[in-house]
């Protein structure tokens, strides 16, 4: 079956979240859930850019119930802000899409001193999700859903240098990040069956899209040329965004979306979206659980412990 966006059922009633909702696979993801009534909270580090791609869906969809939420998830006080602000608003938490990413960015650190890719793609979401896991858990048939990548596949979870400061690889580092997502999907499953809490926690990737990521590292080094290079690599061998986003939605809304499962496109980087499977190699209980603890203990966010 072709699942496409006229397939996503009804999200009248429920709240969700979208980090990096303000563009590319973020974006897609945020108008399949209004434009079948889901109210959204976008949250962005740009709120200029978030308030712009709110106006362009309430154009398409008028009735959309939409807001703009500021998170910097290079920043774990403003993840504490944001979690604390959106329960003050908000008593329910149907679905949070941890989805916003950067992608092979020259050597950076967090406000928190963590290596950028390592701490935006994996350990601010590590801490939001935490920060979020009481509404998460009362509200009934709740849902995670991390985007990892199939880059994953070149990924390893260096403990020993967790933060990459001794040979800085940028593509190998974006890598350990999407391996990261993955073991944080497959550990915070294990834990939320353990107790069972009926919360569905799934991954997704897009394959290769046409996203603005790739023009993300070559801009921050102010090479335009690569970044509009990259531009038209993607415009001529990627699928669209707008395809990229449906494995994100299929693990979002389907109700046959499998707790613990990951989602992609079904040739593997094009396609319409079935259930896939992560390079085995690269996924481990052990790791999974370290890496559990590491998170915890470098975001001092705990969640999912104890009885």
């Amino acid at each position: 079956m072709n699942w496409t966006y006229k397939d996503i059922p009804s999200q009248e009633g429920k709240v969700a979240i979208v980090t990096g909702a303000n563009s590319g696979l973020g974006f897609y993801t945020a108008k399949g859930i209004v434009s079948k009534g889901g109210e959204l909270v976008m949250a962005c580090r740009s709120l200029e850019k978030a308030e712009a791609a709110r106006k362009e869906l309430v154009s398409e969809f008028p009735d959309a119930t939409l807001k703009t939420m500021h998170l910097d998830l290079g920043d774990l006080s403003s993840v504490r802000r944001f979690a604390s602000e959106f329960k003050k608003s908000y008593k329910k938490l149907d679905l949070l899409v941890n989805n916003a990413g950067l992608m092979a960015i020259p050597y950076r650190k967090t406000v928190d001193g963590f290596e950028m890719q390592f701490g935006v793609n994996h350990l601010g979401h590590f801490a939001l999700t935490g920060l979020l896991m009481d509404l998460l858990k009362k509200t009934k048939d709740s849902r995670v859903v991390n985007v990892s990548s199939a880059a994953h596949n070149m990924g390893e979870i260096r403990f020993e240098d967790i933060h990459w400061e001794k040979k800085y690889q940028k593509w190998r580092a974006y890598g350990m990040s999407k391996l990261a997502n993955i073991h944080f999907t497959y550990e915070m499953a294990d834990r939320v069956s353990d107790k069972e809490y009926a919360v569905k926690v799934m991954a997704a990737h897009p394959g290769y899209s046409d996203s603005n990521l790739i023009e993300k590292g070559p801009s921050m080094k102010g090479r335009n040329f690569l970044a509009r290079a990259g531009r038209v690599v993607n415009k001529i061998f990627a699928q669209s965004t707008e395809m990229g986003a449906l494995p994100t939605l299929y693990a979002a809304t389907a109700p046959e979306a499998i707790h613990r499962a990951y989602y992609g496109p079904r040739g593997g980087m094009r396609g319409y979206p079935e259930r896939v499977y992560p390079n085995a190699k690269k996924v481990n209980k052990e790791v999974q659980v370290r890496l559990w603890e590491l998170s915890e203990e470098l975001t001092k966010v705990s969640f999912l412990n104890g009885n």
